[in-house]
């Protein structure tokens, strides 16, 4: 799987990440994987189905998959972040 055919959702509005998986959509890769942690998880969410519905009708949700990562703080401290991994396939 190619680098490139990753969008990470972060703190930008939910347009912006439409637009990327749009462009790369119509410059003929056929499956876009949105990545999410923590609080954009559901930015995410929000994504795939704008793309869905509003954008590109024949894009479908390949797969879905829920993990939890581990991340480490500044001072040692380590916590537990859900995490999502979208696939949409035309």
């Amino acid at each position: 799987m190619a680098e490139e055919n990753i969008v990470y959702i972060g703190n930008k509005p939910v347009m912006n990440y439409v637009l990327a998986v749009v462009t790369q959509m119509n410059s003929g890769v056929t499956e876009v994987i949105l990545k999410a942690r923590g609080r954009a998880i559901s930015r995410a969410v929000d994504v795939a189905e704008i793309v869905r519905n509003r954008f590109i009708s024949d894009v479908e949700v390949k797969s879905i998959d829920i993990s939890t990562e581990e991340i480490v703080g500044n001072e040692g401290t380590s916590s537990n972040v859900s995490a999502i991994e979208i696939r949409l396939s035309k």
